[in-house]
Protein backbone atom coordinates (compact mmCIF):
# COMPACT_ATOMS: atom_id res chain seq x y z
CA UNK A 1 0.00 0.00 0.00
CA UNK A 2 2.75 2.34 0.81
CA UNK A 3 4.32 1.61 -2.62
CA UNK A 4 0.80 2.13 -4.22
CA UNK A 5 1.15 5.64 -2.44
CA UNK A 6 4.73 6.57 -3.29
CA UNK A 7 4.08 6.09 -7.12
CA UNK A 8 0.71 8.17 -6.86
CA UNK A 9 2.73 10.74 -5.16
CA UNK A 10 4.92 10.73 -7.55
CA UNK A 11 2.92 10.70 -10.69
CA UNK A 12 0.78 13.95 -8.98
CA UNK A 13 4.11 15.40 -8.73
CA UNK A 14 5.29 14.67 -12.66
CA UNK A 15 1.92 16.62 -13.98
CA UNK A 16 3.03 19.43 -11.60
CA UNK A 17 6.19 19.78 -13.33
CA UNK A 18 5.73 19.27 -16.63
CA UNK A 19 2.69 22.24 -15.96
CA UNK A 20 6.07 24.61 -14.59
CA UNK A 21 7.83 27.41 -16.82
CA UNK A 22 10.58 29.42 -15.73
CA UNK A 23 7.58 31.60 -14.21
CA UNK A 24 7.40 29.22 -11.28
CA UNK A 25 10.11 29.98 -8.94
CA UNK A 26 10.73 26.76 -7.78
CA UNK A 27 11.41 25.47 -11.22
CA UNK A 28 13.48 28.78 -12.18
CA UNK A 29 15.67 28.08 -9.32
CA UNK A 30 16.21 24.54 -10.81
CA UNK A 31 16.97 25.64 -14.49
CA UNK A 32 19.46 28.18 -12.93
CA UNK A 33 21.52 26.47 -10.17
CA UNK A 34 24.58 25.59 -10.90
CA UNK A 35 23.87 26.32 -14.59
CA UNK A 36 26.23 29.72 -15.35
CA UNK A 37 25.37 29.12 -19.04
CA UNK A 38 21.09 30.01 -18.90
CA UNK A 39 22.59 32.69 -15.97
CA UNK A 40 24.56 34.74 -19.15
CA UNK A 41 21.97 34.25 -21.38
CA UNK A 42 19.73 36.20 -19.55
CA UNK A 43 21.93 38.60 -18.25
CA UNK A 44 23.01 39.14 -22.07
CA UNK A 45 19.55 39.36 -23.45
CA UNK A 46 18.42 41.87 -20.75
CA UNK A 47 21.11 44.42 -20.52
CA UNK A 48 22.61 43.90 -24.33
CA UNK A 49 25.80 42.86 -23.39
CA UNK A 50 26.90 40.00 -25.64
CA UNK A 51 30.04 39.31 -23.66
CA UNK A 52 28.73 39.03 -20.40
CA UNK A 53 30.04 36.22 -18.42
CA UNK A 54 29.42 35.23 -14.66
CA UNK A 55 31.54 33.84 -12.70
CA UNK A 56 29.67 32.65 -9.97
CA UNK A 57 26.01 32.16 -9.50
CA UNK A 58 23.95 31.52 -6.47
CA UNK A 59 19.89 30.23 -6.24
CA UNK A 60 18.37 31.32 -3.36
CA UNK A 61 20.92 33.42 -1.78
CA UNK A 62 19.93 34.33 2.12
CA UNK A 63 21.53 37.97 2.42
CA UNK A 64 21.22 38.93 6.47
CA UNK A 65 20.47 42.22 7.70
CA UNK A 66 21.66 43.19 11.45
CA UNK A 67 18.02 44.40 11.87
CA UNK A 68 16.69 40.96 10.88
CA UNK A 69 14.95 41.19 7.70
CA UNK A 70 16.65 39.47 5.73
CA UNK A 71 16.08 39.06 1.33
CA UNK A 72 16.37 36.03 -0.05
CA UNK A 73 17.77 36.94 -4.29
CA UNK A 74 16.46 34.41 -6.43
CA UNK A 75 19.61 34.68 -8.62
CA UNK A 76 22.39 36.30 -7.49
CA UNK A 77 25.27 36.57 -9.87
CA UNK A 78 28.43 38.28 -9.96
CA UNK A 79 30.40 38.99 -12.79
CA UNK A 80 32.84 41.98 -14.01
CA UNK A 81 33.28 43.12 -10.53
CA UNK A 82 29.43 43.39 -10.66
CA UNK A 83 26.77 42.47 -8.97
CA UNK A 84 23.05 41.08 -10.08
CA UNK A 85 20.08 39.80 -8.81
CA UNK A 86 17.39 38.47 -10.73
CA UNK A 87 13.67 38.36 -9.10
CA UNK A 88 11.10 36.11 -10.51
CA UNK A 89 7.64 38.03 -9.80
CA UNK A 90 4.04 36.89 -10.46
CA UNK A 91 2.47 38.65 -7.75
CA UNK A 92 2.00 42.27 -8.59
CA UNK A 93 2.55 43.11 -4.71
CA UNK A 94 6.21 41.08 -5.18
CA UNK A 95 7.52 43.64 -7.81
CA UNK A 96 6.68 46.59 -5.48
CA UNK A 97 9.37 49.79 -6.38
CA UNK A 98 10.44 49.83 -2.66
CA UNK A 99 11.12 46.17 -2.90
CA UNK A 100 13.56 46.93 -5.59
CA UNK A 101 15.14 49.76 -3.92
CA UNK A 102 15.45 47.24 -0.75
CA UNK A 103 17.12 44.49 -2.41
CA UNK A 104 19.42 46.95 -4.10
CA UNK A 105 20.14 48.10 -0.80
CA UNK A 106 20.78 45.46 1.24
CA UNK A 107 23.28 44.07 -1.70
CA UNK A 108 25.16 47.32 -0.75
CA UNK A 109 25.01 47.04 2.79
CA UNK A 110 26.50 43.46 1.82
CA UNK A 111 29.26 44.30 -0.96
CA UNK A 112 31.92 46.83 0.68
CA UNK A 113 34.30 45.40 3.95
CA UNK A 114 35.04 47.67 6.60
CA UNK A 115 37.57 49.83 5.57
CA UNK A 116 37.41 50.11 1.60
CA UNK A 117 36.70 52.99 0.10
CA UNK A 118 33.03 53.90 -1.60
CA UNK A 119 34.87 54.23 -5.12
CA UNK A 120 35.40 50.01 -4.11
CA UNK A 121 31.24 49.47 -4.08
CA UNK A 122 30.52 47.28 -7.01
CA UNK A 123 27.81 48.64 -9.82
CA UNK A 124 24.99 46.54 -8.95
CA UNK A 125 21.92 45.51 -10.54
CA UNK A 126 18.32 44.41 -9.87
CA UNK A 127 16.57 42.47 -12.70
CA UNK A 128 12.30 42.17 -12.08
CA UNK A 129 11.23 39.65 -14.42
CA UNK A 130 7.11 39.55 -13.91
CA UNK A 131 4.31 38.07 -15.17
CA UNK A 132 2.18 41.77 -16.06
CA UNK A 133 2.76 44.95 -16.59
CA UNK A 134 3.13 45.83 -13.04
CA UNK A 135 4.66 49.21 -13.99
CA UNK A 136 1.79 49.75 -16.74
CA UNK A 137 2.98 51.63 -19.35
CA UNK A 138 3.46 49.01 -22.14
CA UNK A 139 6.64 48.72 -22.46
CA UNK A 140 8.59 45.44 -22.48
CA UNK A 141 11.60 46.71 -20.52
CA UNK A 142 11.72 49.51 -17.88
CA UNK A 143 14.86 50.53 -16.84
CA UNK A 144 15.20 52.67 -14.21
CA UNK A 145 18.26 55.00 -12.51
CA UNK A 146 18.85 57.94 -10.56
CA UNK A 147 19.12 61.12 -11.80
CA UNK A 148 19.77 65.05 -11.78
CA UNK A 149 16.35 66.51 -11.80
CA UNK A 150 17.12 70.00 -12.92
CA UNK A 151 19.64 68.59 -16.08
CA UNK A 152 17.65 65.25 -16.64
CA UNK A 153 21.52 64.06 -16.51
CA UNK A 154 21.79 60.23 -15.22
CA UNK A 155 23.09 60.35 -11.41
CA UNK A 156 26.16 57.93 -11.52
CA UNK A 157 25.69 56.04 -8.18
CA UNK A 158 26.00 52.43 -9.91
CA UNK A 159 22.88 51.11 -9.10
CA UNK A 160 20.62 49.64 -11.66
CA UNK A 161 17.02 48.41 -11.29
CA UNK A 162 15.22 47.34 -14.33
CA UNK A 163 11.45 45.34 -14.97
CA UNK A 164 11.44 42.82 -17.51
CA UNK A 165 7.77 42.58 -18.60
CA UNK A 166 7.52 39.26 -19.65
CA UNK A 167 3.43 39.67 -20.89
CA UNK A 168 5.42 41.18 -24.46
CA UNK A 169 6.57 38.49 -26.32
CA UNK A 170 7.60 40.04 -29.12
CA UNK A 171 9.71 37.43 -30.93
CA UNK A 172 11.59 39.98 -33.82
CA UNK A 173 13.35 40.71 -30.73
CA UNK A 174 16.22 38.77 -28.49
CA UNK A 175 14.04 39.98 -25.28
CA UNK A 176 10.72 38.80 -26.61
CA UNK A 177 12.02 35.34 -27.33
CA UNK A 178 13.42 34.97 -23.99
CA UNK A 179 9.93 35.91 -22.44
CA UNK A 180 8.33 33.93 -25.03
CA UNK A 181 10.75 30.83 -23.40
CA UNK A 182 9.88 32.27 -19.97
CA UNK A 183 6.59 31.06 -20.68
CA UNK A 184 6.78 27.61 -22.04
CA UNK A 185 6.09 24.59 -20.71
CA UNK A 186 7.81 22.23 -23.34
CA UNK A 187 11.52 22.64 -24.21
CA UNK A 188 10.68 21.67 -27.64
CA UNK A 189 8.60 25.26 -28.34
CA UNK A 190 11.93 27.10 -27.17
CA UNK A 191 13.94 29.39 -29.16
CA UNK A 192 17.06 28.90 -27.06
CA UNK A 193 19.21 25.86 -26.91
CA UNK A 194 20.97 26.58 -23.20
CA UNK A 195 17.51 27.05 -21.85
CA UNK A 196 15.89 24.65 -23.70
CA UNK A 197 18.45 21.52 -23.02
CA UNK A 198 18.44 22.60 -19.43
CA UNK A 199 14.52 22.10 -19.51
CA UNK A 200 14.12 19.13 -21.41
CA UNK A 201 17.07 17.77 -18.46
CA UNK A 202 14.78 18.50 -15.40
CA UNK A 203 11.57 17.36 -17.34
CA UNK A 204 12.39 14.41 -19.46
CA UNK A 205 15.14 12.44 -17.86
CA UNK A 206 14.96 10.33 -14.94
CA UNK A 207 17.54 12.01 -12.53
CA UNK A 208 16.41 15.73 -13.58
CA UNK A 209 12.77 14.56 -13.20
CA UNK A 210 14.08 12.84 -9.65
CA UNK A 211 15.41 16.22 -8.51
CA UNK A 212 12.13 17.97 -9.24
CA UNK A 213 10.14 15.67 -7.36
CA UNK A 214 12.40 16.28 -4.66
CA UNK A 215 11.93 20.31 -4.80
CA UNK A 216 7.82 19.62 -4.99
CA UNK A 217 8.13 17.25 -2.20
CA UNK A 218 9.62 19.75 -0.13
CA UNK A 219 7.61 22.17 -0.44
CA UNK A 220 4.40 20.17 0.34
CA UNK A 221 6.05 19.49 3.30
CA UNK A 222 6.43 23.71 4.02
CA UNK A 223 2.65 23.99 3.12
CA UNK A 224 1.70 21.32 5.23
CA UNK A 225 3.20 22.99 8.53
Amino acid sequence: MARDLDEARRMRYQEVIQSFTLLDDVFMTAVFQDSLPCVDLVLQIILDQPNLRAERVITQDTVKNLRGHDVRLDVHAFADGREFNIEIQRAKSGADPRRARYHSSIMDANALPAGEDYADLPESYVIFITETDVLGKGRPIYVIRRMIEESCEVFHDGSHIIYVNSSISDEATPLGRLMHDFRCTRAEDMYYDVLAERVRYLKETAKGASSMCEAVEAIARDFAK
